[in-house]
């Protein structure tokens, strides 16, 4: 009887392994690099903009979707573009046509922050 206690010790260990690896992986986007022939999709999620460098070609829509519970902002640090209050639910979308390195965040909780790079 000695080997079922110890065999559920064994299992419970695993179960909290493969937890801590499902978490560890869900989180592992956030700094993620798109280029070319990938997503230009930027998910906004636990306060947080899913691509902290969103790299891209001129011409290229980004499109941004709010999957929090509140509202937020996708606003350049240059001020050439606001996409004012996006709210739960909600998506906002810009093309961009020049080249250089836009560093954007949201107005309602500063420290959200990211850039998208146009190449």
């Amino acid at each position: 009887m000695k080997t079922l206690p110890r065999l559920m010790c064994i299992l419970g260990i695993c179960m909290i392994a493969a937890i801590i690896f499902a978490c560890t992986k869900g989180s592992s986007n956030m700094n993620n690099n798109n280029t070319g022939g990938n997503s230009n999709t930027v998910s906004i999620m636990n306060m947080a903009f899913s691509n902290t460098s969103l790299n891209i070609t001129a011409g290229t829509k980004v499109t941004w979707t709010n999957n929090d519970a509140v509202a937020h902002t996708v606003t350049a640090d240059d001020a050439s573009f606001d996409s004012g209050d996006i709210g739960p639910g909600a998506s906002y979308s810009r093309t961009f046509s020049t080249a250089g390195t836009i560093n954007y965040h949201c107005k309602i909780h500063p420290m959200m922050t990211a850039a998208v790079i146009v190449n």
